[in-house]
């Protein structure tokens, strides 16, 4: 997890306060004949994935990611180039931690999944998750494909923040946890429980601040990759074992990043293809959309250390295509139409907060009923997220008001702690389409605006397309624009553009969210029958 550029020493504590094993994947052998394409441009991913953890089992590649209050938590990536990637599940099926997950009296903002570690057991056949939650225990979910269904295995007392699990060539497991002061624990071979803890390193004052640990065994040696945040990257390495003693290098500061406007690369992992090259997926700071994740290739000195391979002094925005074996198949895009047919939500969504199961379904579309009455967006439950596609894309939605009620509110935002929405208001029988701004949260994330309505049209029928255009090329505030159309061809602007802000303290970035909640009672229902994000 890290913080921003500008902010480089500010540890996640101040803010919050003031407001796997490579060494397995490496002993697979290698795979078929390889096959090249000329090049790949940077980022490989332009949507909100940060503290990417990142391995390979056989001839696929896995990545995990931060998902803060949303729920399902912990997306796992898949990837057979590298390049090309998709969301293939989630590590942790509902966020279990607490009633303010549910919006439940309380709430859930820039907690839950921060920087965690997935990694691969072959003894097993099994993945783990591991992460701590709210600084006060660490929970380790298990599966044996990463579609799931993912299980708690465990809850560990110690919170290993910021972990990085590695399971050794002998099978053991290993964590490397914390923030300045590094320390590794050792797991019992089960996985159920903590055998040991130790410190092995703590950072000079004049580094400062390290976290973001990654843990490797490679060539025998001990390695734990550490960001600084959030414009440097640091490894520690150990010939003696995997409590230390540690030295440590650094592996790039202040580096010029691939996005204009973005930071600088950093906070990810090391992962080694099956021919033996090394490459380094780091995110780049690029809000008001996110942090989006980079690749580089790595070398190695001599002595054992990683170099980044840079283009003309900076991290490169293309480099030429890992070589690897020819993908058995092209992977799901993160874009295109979902039109919610199947019996569960597309692993590309994910809830703000735990969703109330008994107000939504799929199959015939998706129907969103009304599941809490409040004014206020930020404690509406069953609000469904999709990420931003950069540097521009635009989500259209096709919704059936027909059921909506007295009081009800439902529609499309582009949701952060400052947002605007274009939905539906139906008040005293009539119903009208409006642009509503202003809805905003303090750096405590508690609310202070509801929002305004700033234009209005009257609606007929029960049929309406919601269309919100989002710029988040990273550098400035950057304007989101909303339209509607009631026959599908001729789309018209309600409202001004709506500045997304670039500021980086909520973490993750911004995204398209459709809701419905009640002001007045419960009952009420729409229905989504397409949804769809498309670029230019």
């Amino acid at each position: 997890m890290d913080m921003s550029w500008s902010q480089q020493n500010l540890t996640r504590r101040r803010a919050l306060a003031a407001a796997t094993g490579l060494a397995a994947g490496a002993l697979l052998p290698p795979g078929p004949a390889l096959a090249t394409a000329a090049q790949y441009t940077n980022p490989v991913i332009w949507q909100d994935f940060a503290d990417i953890d990142i391995l390979r089992v056989g001839d696929t590649y896995y990545a995990s990611a931060s998902t803060m209050h949303y729920s399902p938590g912990a997306p796992v990536l898949r990837s057979y180039d590298l390049v090309n990637w998709e969301i293939a599940g989630h590590s942790v099926p509902v966020l279990d931690f607490g009633a303010k997950y549910d919006l439940n009296g309380a709430r859930g903002y820039v907690r839950g999944i921060w920087a965690s570690s997935l990694a691969y057991r072959p003894s097993n056949r099994t993945f783990y998750w591991l992460g701590q939650i709210d600084f006060a225990r660490t929970y380790l979910y298990t599966a044996t494909a990463v579609e799931g269904p993912w299980n708690r295995l465990t809850t560990i007392s110690t919170p290993y923040y910021d972990a990085g699990l590695l399971v050794d060539t002998d099978d053991t497991l290993y964590v490397a946890y914390g923030n300045t002061t590094l320390s590794v624990a050792q797991l019992s071979p089960d996985g159920r429980n903590q055998v040991r803890t130790q410190e092995v390193f703590r950072t000079p004052s004049s580094v400062g601040t390290l976290e973001g640990a990654r843990f490797y065994k490679i060539n025998g040696q001990y390695y734990i990759f550490l960001t600084r945040p959030a414009n440097g990257q640091y490894i520690l390495r150990s010939s003696s074992g995997p409590f230390g003693p540690y030295t440590m290098r650094q592996v790039l500061l202040d580096l010029r990043g691939p996005i204009p406007g973005g930071g600088v690369p950093h906070q990810g992992g090391l992962v080694r293809t099956q021919s033996g090259a090394w490459y380094y997926m780091a995110f780049v700071d690029a809000y008001p959309g996110g942090r989006m994740p980079a690749l580089a290739p790595v070398t190695w000195t001599a002595d054992g250390w990683p170099v980044v391979q840079l283009v003309n002094g900076a991290w490169g925005t293309t480099y030429p295509s890992p070589a690897v074996p020819t993908p058995p198949r092209q992977v799901t895009p993160m874009t295109g139409v979902d039109t919610f047919d199947g019996t569960t939500l597309k692993p590309r969504w994910e809830w703000n907060h735990n969703p109330d199961n008994t107000k939504w379904s799929v199959g015939d579309g998706l129907t969103l009923r009304t599941a809490t009455v409040t004014h206020d967006l930020y404690w509406a439950r069953n609000t469904l997220t999709h990420r931003i596609q950069g540097p521009t894309s635009t989500a259209t939605v096709q919704l059936d008001h027909s059921a909506m009620r007295d009081g009800d509110r439902a529609g499309l935002a582009l949701l952060r702690d400052s947002s605007a929405w274009i939905g539906l208001k139906r008040d005293g029988g009539a119903t009208r389409v409006v642009m509503v701004t202003g809805l905003t949260m303090d750096s405590n994330w508690n609310t202070t605006g509801t929002g305004t309505e700033i234009a209005s049209a009257p609606v007929s029928g029960g049929l309406i397309r919601l269309r919100a255009n989002a710029d988040i090329r990273p550098g400035a505030p950057r304007p989101g624009t909303f339209s509607y159309s009631t026959d599908g061809i001729t789309f018209t602007p309600l409202g001004p553009a709506f500045s997304m802000g670039n500021d980086w303290r909520f973490f993750m970035g911004y995204r398209f969210a459709l809701f419905n909640h009640a002001t007045q009672a419960l009952g009420g229902a729409v229905r989504v029958t397409r949804f769809e994000v498309s670029t230019p």
